[in-house]
This record gives structure tokens, C-alpha cells and sequence, in this order.
């Protein structure tokens, strides 16, 4: 097999990885600044990326099957370990490795980033129509009973 194609692919991979990496920390910030015309730039630009590591990756895949070992980092030990492929390869691989792992958490961390502002949003809005009483306190700083309604001059 090779040794060009797979290397070429994991290279690509480790820009697109890069470059997605960088973007999900833009949306963090964006995030937090609400500001929803910088995220849907962001998810315009990290659908193109996702799309070429995918199919960088099947690629990837189809060289590995072709040549006779599994589809993942075990087959390309392999091979590296025939001297099929360079050892730069197998180097190559594990820093894409970090890089997703890296996306992935940072991916994670934006997603509760996502869930904590959709909850605080869900009960502003359910407290703005009536749904949901906010928790008020007495002047002893002991909840109020949330069954009374109070009027908002005594909030």
C-alpha cells in the first residue's frame, strides 16, 4: 500500500481539525455574546470541514481494508510495523487523534453552554407568562410560599 495517499488524508484531516477546533472556540465566545448571525456563520463554515473529514475518513478506511487490516489505529500499526507505511504515519495519526478528542470536548462544553442558557431562557420566559412563580424572599430570607401570588411592587 501507499504510504502517500494515507499520509496526504491524515494531513488534510489534521488542518480540517484545526481549523474546526479554532471554530468551536469562536463559538463559544459567540455563545456567549448571543450572538446568533456569528453562530450560523460559524456552523456554515464547520459543515464543509466535517463533510471532507468524513470523507477523508472512509477513504482512509478503504486504503486500510484494501490493504488487508482493520479499519482503525491498530491496522495502521500494523502496517507500520510491516514497513508499509512510515512511522510518521502512525505519528500523524495520533495527533488527529488529539485534535478530535479535543473538538469533542470543546463540542461538549459548548453543548452545555447551549443547555444551561436554553434553561435559564425557558424559565424567564415561563416566569413572564404566568407559568412559573420566581422564588421571592421574606425579609428573614426564608423562601415565600410559592402557591401565593405576590404583587410585583412587593417582589
Amino acid at each position: 500500500m501507499p504510504n502517500a495517499p494515507l499520509l496526504h488524508l491524515l494531513t488534510e484531516d489534521i488542518g480540517a481539525a484545526q481549523r474546526l477546533l479554532q471554530l468551536i472556540e469562536d463559538e463559544l465566545q459567540a455563545l456567549e455574546a448571543r450572538d446568533l448571525e456569528r453562530l450560523q456563520s460559524l456552523l456554515d463554515a464547520k459543515l464543509p470541514l466535517l463533510q471532507q473529514m468524513e470523507n477523508n475518513g472512509r477513504q482512509r478506511s478503504q486504503l486500510l481494508q484494501q490493504a488487508g487490516v482493520s479499519s482503525d489505529r491498530q491496522g495502521l500499526a500494523e502496517l507500520a510495523a510491516l514497513g508499509s507505511v512510515a512511522a510518521d504515519t502512525l505519528a500523524r495519526s495520533d495527533e488527529l487523534g488529539e485534535l478530535l478528542e479535543q473538538c469533542k470536548q470543546a463540542n461538549l462544553r459548548n453543548g452545555r453552554v447551549i443547555r444551561s442558557n436554553q434553561h435559564a431562557t425557558g424559565r424567564l420566559l415561563d416566569i413572564l407568562r404566568g407559568q412559573e412563580t420566581p422564588s421571592l424572599y421574606d425579609r428573614r430570607g426564608s423562601a415565600t410560599q410559592g402557591n401565593r401570588q405576590r404583587p410585583l411592587s412587593q417582589a
